[in-house]
């Protein structure tokens, strides 16, 4: 058994590499086959294209926004939806053009991080 202690003192970073627009991350528990964060995206603000070697849980806390996956299923989201993603589906997920969002990332094993999603997907998973 384990108490994790909230944020530690540690900041909350700034998320660049595998996201587009202004995101902020708190990492809450890392261990080999879980990776639970709490992300705040800004409105169109959005991850990468990415999948889950077995799946992700997202619990929207604050807000609204999408989770889209490669197919073209488009989620629109607000806060106390809660939606699974599963093994290996290739989705994206952030905030609405007019809202925050912030959500719980309970993610299983290893993440595959792929390309930025285009301005054009963004605004066409708005108009679904």
């Amino acid at each position: 058994m384990e108490v994790v202690r909230g944020r530690a003192g540690k900041p909350s970073e700034n998320r660049t590499a595998t996201f587009t627009g202004k995101v902020w991350g708190d990492g809450i528990l890392s261990t080999g086959n879980v990776t639970v964060n709490d992300v705040y995206f800004e409105p169109g603000a959005r991850t990468n294209w990415h999948k889950h070697e077995e799946g992700q849980l997202l619990l929207i806390q604050h807000g609204a926004g999408y989770v889209v996956n490669e197919a073209g299923d488009v989620l629109a989201v607000r806060a106390g939806d809660k939606v699974f993603i599963p093994a290996g589906e290739v989705h994206w997920h952030g905030g609405a053009p007019d809202s925050y969002m912030l959500h719980t990332a309970i993610s299983l094993k290893k993440t595959e991080w792929l390309h930025p999603v285009s301005d054009d997907d963004y605004e066409k998973a708005g108009k679904e």
